[in-house]
């Protein structure tokens, strides 16, 4: 099982910041996605700590969530014991053919090899099932606060790492080239998560650029966001996030 490198050491080292300060998802579109697609099984992909996982439990007969790095999963063990997890990458997923009603993938599309990834999500989806690709993204900018955060975590990160973001890597293009996955369907729902000071930090040391970085280099990091936090009087805050969702079917092909 060969997992990125980058992604391996950060979130396994940093998965319990990463359950504290990584936002959850918005139940009733996520509710609303399985009734549309009559998911009973469902499959949480690169499932990570089980932020979505749990989401997903309270809506759907069946969850299995395959993660491949032992830190966090581990943590979704702890945190959901009735949930069947499985080590596996989304080049290899360890299900049979046919043997999900849908396949949920949130934060983690763009460490996918996008010329594996699509086929094996095709490949264990049944006739019909869907596939939703999910981002959480920050509404608060142009708030100076956060928007010093952001240059600070540019400043902060590892050389080279650059912001791996969802519409810059191809992912789209990727999804629409595998001919078992229909047209991509596009839609938005705006939420808000509370959070605190503490979270914050817990957050971003969770971002790979950061928790990737040698021990003194990120608490020096870590240390410059608390102290941005500090001066600008955040603690309790609501944090407001745009979740964008690209959906697809199975279909013949």
């Amino acid at each position: 099982m060969t997992v990125d490198r980058l992604a391996a050491g950060a979130f396994g080292a940093m998965a319990q910041e990463y359950e504290r300060g990584r936002p959850g998802w918005p139940a009733g579109a996520i509710a609303s996605l399985l009734e549309r697609f009559g998911a009973r099984t469902v499959l949480d992909l690169a499932a990570g700590t089980g932020k979505l996982t749990e989401v997903l439990v309270a809506h759907a007969g069946e969850v299995v969530a395959v993660e491949p790095v032992d830190g966090m999963r581990r943590v979704l063990e702890a945190r959901l014991p009735g949930v069947r997890a499985l080590a596996g990458t989304a080049e290899a997923i360890p299900l049979a053919d046919g043997s999900v009603d849908a396949v949920f993938v949130g934060e983690a599309f763009h460490w996918f090899d996008l010329d594996r990834a699509p086929a094996e999500i095709a490949r264990v989806l049944r006739p019909g099932g869907g596939l939703a690709v999910m981002w959480n993204v920050a509404a608060d900018d142009g708030e100076p606060w956060f928007d010093e955060l952001v240059a600070l975590v540019i400043e902060h990160r590892t050389e080279g790492s650059g912001q791996r973001r969802q519409d810059t890597v191809g992912w789209r293009e990727a999804l629409e080239a595998e001919p078992r996955l229909g047209p991509l369907g596009d839609e938005e729902v705006q939420h808000e998560q509370r959070s605190d000071r503490d979270r914050i930090v817990d957050q971003i040391a969770s971002f790979s650029s950061i928790g990737s970085l040698p021990d003194d280099r990120r608490s020096a990091a870590l240390a410059a966001v608390r102290e941005l936090l500090e001066r600008h009087g955040i603690d309790e805050i609501a944090l407001r996030y745009r979740t964008t969702i690209t959906t697809a079917r199975r279909v013949d092909g």
